[in-house]
């Protein structure tokens, strides 16, 4: 690795969530193939970017051509677990299907695309301390999931793991066997997603852009003092236009009032913002920013073996 070299990530989530109806629909994954990833390719060749797109193994199943499209334009494949429903978090279900679904999605990848798949990212961000064994395990070697010192976790589910941000490593590091959030040494890379307090990704960059500029002139003050990466990250299904429905009725996903008031409700009218088309100029002008700022745009997989050497 050279001196002074600093990396740039733009990762990519692929699943059904439809953001506008709050809820998985298979008629989403049919706009994300037709509309989100080809938005998404042209961006990205535009700019001579390649990038990791994270997919649930349920969208791969349901429409195999949305993997195959990003790989064949030189894109890395990667795991976003099998399925995105709140039950089959990562940080709730049993260690025996964690490792059903790490497999079951890995599988079902490397039978589209023919190749080895060694990158994850939980569904949510949503990962319990001890999952880096069950992904050593499993044939992972590298994971993003982490969101280092980023604060808005009480808009989402899964808070009480998500409190061990505040106390992760915020450049990249290999993983504790034991503990996800910590540095070891253990064969599992951490690439976290990048956060300035707030997080670095699509969903604030379309509900205000002007705050998501402050985050990323923040970003890349700290990349410049210390070298750490950026890890941008977006989904298909935000440069989507679905058909717009007469009621913003939300869908409970939680028991928990507070959950349902913060996690569901709050959360889903502020999503909503700038779905579609208009996000696309959006992501352009975050691209034409860190591409200013010679960053070297890399996949997951491609700095494994960097890191690796210096352990």
């Amino acid at each position: 690795m050279k001196k002074n070299e600093r990396f740039c990530f733009i990762t990519n989530d692929v699943e059904t969530t439809s953001i506008l109806h709050h809820e998985l629909r298979d008629e989403t994954g049919k706009f994300v193939l037709e509309q989100g990833m080809p938005r998404l390719l042209d961006l990205y060749d535009e700019y001579d970017i390649k990038t990791t797109f994270f997919y649930t193994g349920y969208i791969a199943n349901l429409y195999p051509e949305v993997v195959k499209m990003a790989y064949e334009r030189g894109h890395e494949i990667a795991s976003h677990g099998y399925s995105h429903k709140v039950e089959n978090a990562f940080d709730v279900m049993s260690e025996q299907k964690i490792r059903e679904h790490l497999n079951r999605s890995k599988h079902t990848l490397e039978q589209i695309i023919g190749d080895e798949v060694i990158s994850f990212r939980a569904p949510a961000l949503r990962v319990r301390k001890n999952i880096s064994m069950a992904l050593l395990e499993t044939g992972f070697l590298i994971d993003s999931s982490v969101a280092s010192q980023r604060i808005d976790m009480f808009l989402s589910f899964g808070v009480k793991h998500k409190l061990n941000w505040f106390r992760s490593p915020r450049g990249i590091y290999f993983t504790k066997a034991e503990d996800i959030f910590s540095k070891g040494d253990s064969s599992l890379l951490e690439i976290p997603v990048s956060s300035a307090l707030l997080p670095y990704i699509g969903t604030f960059m379309r509900i205000s852009p002007l705050i998501l500029s402050v985050v990323r002139s923040s970003l890349n003050l700290e990349s410049k003092l210390t070298g750490r990466h950026i890890n941008f990250l977006t989904h298909p299904n935000e440069f989507i236009d679905e058909p717009p429905i007469d009621s913003l009725t939300t869908k409970r996903r939680s028991k928990n009032y507070l959950s349902y008031l913060l996690g569901d409700l709050l959360r889903h009218r502020l999503k909503i913002k700038n779905l579609g088309s208009p996000a696309i100029p959006l992501l352009k002008k975050e691209l034409n920013y860190l591409s200013s700022k010679e960053y070297n745009f890399m996949r997951c997989k491609d700095v494994y073996s960097l890191y690796k050497t210096r352990q």
